[in-house]
């Protein structure tokens, strides 16, 4: 049955502040998984509506690996979005991914540790398939509004997503050149695990920044080289997300995702802990039946 969209966005705090949104209401949104980012924008762009929330919290206070992933996931799903697009800075590990660019990136690598990766665990066991971690159809509507605000766009990549803080080695950089990555970053994962665990069809829009440090005439990526393109494109950035409102159909029609977990759960429905499956209630209830 088609349904209204729905899309939530997260990405840096400056693009809900600066996006022309109407019906603008900011609210606090609680999860049994902690302390999301921050609070959650929501509003109506284009006649869509959308809820923003900031990755890395206001005035970026969150480092990558400091980001509760698996609560702003739920806090978003508790807000009814439908889809997620995310919005992030990447570093390019291709001469033609130039800074300024935007890769829709369709694959991932995850090279970080010690970050929460499911929202299941002991008592009530699932497996999803991540073969293909971004939705076709929202990639393709956002690298068509990045295309229609002006932007080169490359369409699919291979995003490598690291621990961080720290930017890459010169031989790693090399290394993830040689293993096919396309770009780097280090945020996307496990950001995109827990978007398919929650049903919720997810998309990355990446702006291309720097050239990570596998050219060695280069003298490797500065923190404030960074902010600065990010900063120039901005204005790009609000472009797309008004474009890609005006693209989306009146009606959402079903994707698989939104079906994720049937046939996902492992642990038989007489030994699932009561406990975690109230905690599930946002991002498994259609699944579980609550």
């Amino acid at each position: 049955m088609a349904q209204g969209w729905h899309i939530g966005v997260i990405g840096g705090s400056g693009i809900y502040q600066s996006a022309p949104l109407e019906n603008v209401q900011e609210i606090e949104v609680s999860s049994p998984f902690g302390e999301p980012s921050g609070a959650v924008t929501t509003g109506w762009l284009e006649g869509v509506r959308f809820s923003f929330i900031a990755r890395h919290g206001k005035g970026h206070e969150l480092t990558p690996s400091a980001v509760n992933y698996r609560a702003n996931i739920d806090v978003l799903k508790r807000c009814g979005v439908t889809d997620l697009l995310a919005l992030s800075a990447i570093g390019s590990l291709r001469e033609e991914m130039a800074p300024g660019h935007f890769v829709a990136v369709d694959q991932l690598i995850d090279r970080t540790m010690g970050r929460e990766r499911s929202f299941f665990g002991p008592g009530c066991v699932a497996h999803v398939s991540l073969a293909d971690p971004v939705c076709p159809r929202l990639s393709g509507a956002a690298a068509d509004a990045a295309e229609k605000a002006g932007v080169k766009v490359h369409r699919g990549g291979t995003y490598v997503a690291i621990e961080g803080p720290q930017f890459s080695t010169r031989a790693e950089s090399h290394m993830y050149r040689q293993w096919g990555a396309d770009v780097i970053g280090m945020t996307a994962m496990p950001e995109a695990r827990l978007a398919r665990e929650a049903e919720l069809p997810y998309a990355l829009l990446a702006m291309v920044t720097d050239y990570d440090c596998w050219r060695e005439e280069d003298k490797g990526v500065e923190a404030a080289d960074v902010f600065a393109v990010v900063a120039a494109n901005a204005r790009v950035a609000l472009e797309t997300l008004r474009h890609f409102a005006a693209s989306l159909p009146a009606e959402r029609s079903p994707s698989p995702i939104d079906h994720a977990l049937d046939g996902a759960f492992a642990t038989a429905p007489a030994h699932r802990d009561p406990q975690l499956l109230a905690r599930l209630d946002a991002v498994a209830g259609r699944a579980l039946g609550r």
